[in-house]
C-alpha cells in the first residue's frame, strides 16, 4: 500500500510541475521567426525612410502607430531636457524633414547623411517587442567626409493591421547602455566629432 501511495504522490507532483511549466511557457512571450524578418524591415525601411524624405517625409511617419513617439535624447538641446517628444503624423513628417511646412524636403544640407543600423537585438514582450541598434552616421558629400557612432535607439514595436510599427524610438547617447562606471556627464564616447560643411561638394583635390 506504501509503495503505491508512494507512486500516486509521485505522479501527482509531476503532473503539478508539468502544469507549472507549460503554463510559465504560455505566460512567456515569444516571436516567430516571419516576427523577427519584418521587425527587421521596419528597421531597414526607417533608414531609407529618413534620409530621402520619402513622400514628404510621410514614408517615415507611416512606419509609426497612429500615435507614435519619437523622443531625442541624443542632441544637445534633447540631452538637457531629458528628452524632446515629436508625436504623431505631421510632426513625425516633420522629423523626415517633411511634413507642410514650406519647402519641406528642400533642405540640401541633411542630405549627404546617411543612417545605417547595426547590431539589432529584438526582445519579445507581452505587448510586442523592444528593441537597441546601433546608429552610424555616413557623411559622405561632405568635406572631408565622416563616418562615426551615434549613440543608437531604444524602440517599442507592435504589431498591427497593417504589420509591426514604432510605437516609441528614442535616440539616445553612445554610453546610454553602459555601466554607470563607463558612463560620462554627457554619455557621449568619444566627444561627439562635428562633420564638415553639409551640402558642399567634396573639392577636387586637384583643383
Amino acid at each position: 500500500m506504501k509503495t503505491w501511495l508512494k507512486v500516486g504522490a509521485t505522479a501527482v507532483v509531476a503532473s503539478l510541475l508539468t502544469l507549472v511549466a507549460v503554463r510559465a511557457q504560455q505566460r512567456t512571450p515569444s516571436l516567430t521567426a516571419l516576427d523577427y524578418v519584418e521587425i527587421q524591415q521596419l528597421v531597414a525601411r526607417y533608414a531609407y525612410a529618413i534620409d530621402t524624405c520619402g513622400d514628404n517625409g510621410y514614408d517615415y511617419a507611416r512606419l509609426y502607430t497612429p500615435d507614435g513617439v519619437y523622443i531625442d535624447k541624443y542632441s544637445d538641446a534633447g540631452f538637457a531636457k531629458g528628452g524632446v517628444r515629436s508625436e504623431g503624423y505631421e510632426a513625425l513628417a516633420s522629423v523626415a524633414g517633411g511634413g507642410k511646412q514650406r519647402n519641406a524636403c528642400a533642405n540640401s544640407q541633411r542630405w549627404d547623411l546617411n543612417h545605417v543600423l547595426v547590431n539589432h537585438v529584438i526582445t519579445p514582450t507581452a505587448e510586442g517587442a523592444t528593441g537597441r541598434v546601433y546608429l552610424v552616421e555616413l557623411w559622405g558629400g561632405t568635406d572631408p567626409s565622416h563616418t562615426l557612432r551615434a549613440g543608437g535607439y531604444e524602440d517599442l514595436y507592435v504589431k498591427t493591421g497593417d504589420g509591426w510599427r514604432f510605437t516609441t524610438r528614442t535616440h539616445v547617447r553612445d554610453k546610454a547602455w553602459h555601466p554607470t562606471s563607463l558612463q560620462t556627464p554627457d554619455m557621449m564616447s568619444p566627444k561627439r566629432p562635428t562633420p564638415g560643411p553639409l551640402g558642399r561638394p567634396r573639392q577636387n583635390p586637384a583643383e
